[in-house]
């Protein structure tokens, strides 16, 4: 039998959690096995001369997450502050994307949905003005199995997944230049006014075919709002349904099964409007117990630049200790209870205990 947690005292302990910042962001996405690297907030702001990439770019401030409250103004768009990406990838109409998220494992107890929306550049995503960019749903996965509270998600799928999540442009999107934008929506504070975290990450592309579905769009600061269903909710009880926030999926959007997307290549973003440019590349890919560990060149016509990547994934949580920002503790709780070296772990509520920075 499912078990329900009292309402009022999960709020009188939700609200602290509310205010506990989880750092996420997207590293990088794949596309067909070419490796595309993305705006770093740990790392860029602090870089007279970044990397050029597609994702949008944002302080390091930044790297948390959006209030509810929040969910009417221009940070909704593409995070905080959130700027143009300086290039763009070229991916085809059809073609599958992964997102790699950090920090690897994203926290287990940060449960909830994760949307894919598309919204049209027009000339150029470079320098396009965000509060224009209308936005079309193609994908969105919410509670997967109420069996056993508080359920299992799509953030779940995601942990699964190698921490990514993959996502695929509709086959007869019209060709043109789009900001993607990938979210994930953590609900483990929702059942407190504003206690839901909203993690909006964007990617420049430019998509090639022979589509000619244009969607209507609508303004991202006109989504959501505070008390959505989906927003303001109480997950810690039995739940019989899920309403996912926002519009509803445009008719094109496909469903697809969650799958991890090996990398064999570096691409080099495309700065400015127009074709993508042609790139060659050399990869060399070295396989090891629990970690893989990608070197790769490439040249292109277009720069005399050349760029060498590193991917890894790895695991967390080995040796009985947990990450930072990782569950720790709580009714239930089987995982590791002693965090990395600089965490703490640090009581949220009665279920919830999580590393937190010393």
């Amino acid at each position: 039998m499912k078990s329900i947690i009292s309402t009022s005292l999960l709020g009188s302990f939700l609200s602290l959690v509310a205010h506990t910042t989880a750092h996420g962001y997207v590293s990088n996405i794949v596309v067909n096995g070419v490796y595309y690297r993305g705006w770093n907030p740990s790392s860029d702001p602090y870089t007279s001369t970044p990397p050029v990439n597609i994702g949008w770019k944002t302080p390091n401030l930044s790297n948390g997450f959006v209030t509810p409250d929040d969910t009417d103004t221009a940070d909704i768009i593409c995070h905080i502050n959130a700027t143009n990406a300086a290039a763009h990838a070229t991916v085809a109409a059809g073609d599958k994307i992964y997102l790699q998220w950090q920090p690897v494992p994203w926290p287990d107890s940060h449960h909830g949905p994760v949307v894919d929306y598309l919204a049209s550049c027009g000339a150029s995503c470079e320098t396009v003005d965000k509060t224009t960019l209308k936005f079309f749903k193609i994908s969105g996965v919410g509670l997967v199995d109420d069996t056993t509270v508080p359920g299992y998600w799509a953030d779940d799928q995601l942990i699964a997944n190698g921490n990514g999540w993959l996502v695929q442009i509709p086959s007869t999107i019209a060709p043109g230049n789009y900001v993607l934008r990938h979210e994930i929506i953590a609900l483990h504070g929702a059942g407190s006014a504003n206690g839901a975290q909203l993690y909006p990450q964007c990617f420049n592309l430019q998509i090639t075919g022979s589509g000619t579905v244009q969607p209507a769009g609508v303004l991202a600061t006109s989504m959501y709002t505070p008390t959505d269903p989906g927003i303001l909710i109480n997950i810690y009880q039995a739940l019989s349904s899920y309403i996912i926030p926002g519009p509803s999926p445009i008719a094109q959007a496909v469903s697809i099964v969650q799958a991890s997307s090996a990398i064999t290549a570096t691409g080099t973003p495309t700065t400015g409007s127009g074709g993508g440019a042609a790139t060659t590349a050399t990869t060399t890919v070295r396989t090891t117990t629990g970690a893989t560990t990608l070197t790769t060149t490439t040249t292109t016509k277009a720069t005399t630049t050349t760029t060498t990547a590193a991917a890894t994934t790895t695991t967390g949580g080995s040796s009985g200790t947990q990450t930072l920002y990782g569950q720790c503790g709580g009714s239930g709780w089987t995982g590791p209870t002693v965090c990395v070296s600089g965490a703490t772990c640090s009581v949220q509520n009665a279920w919830y205990s999580q590393c937190l920075p010393s």
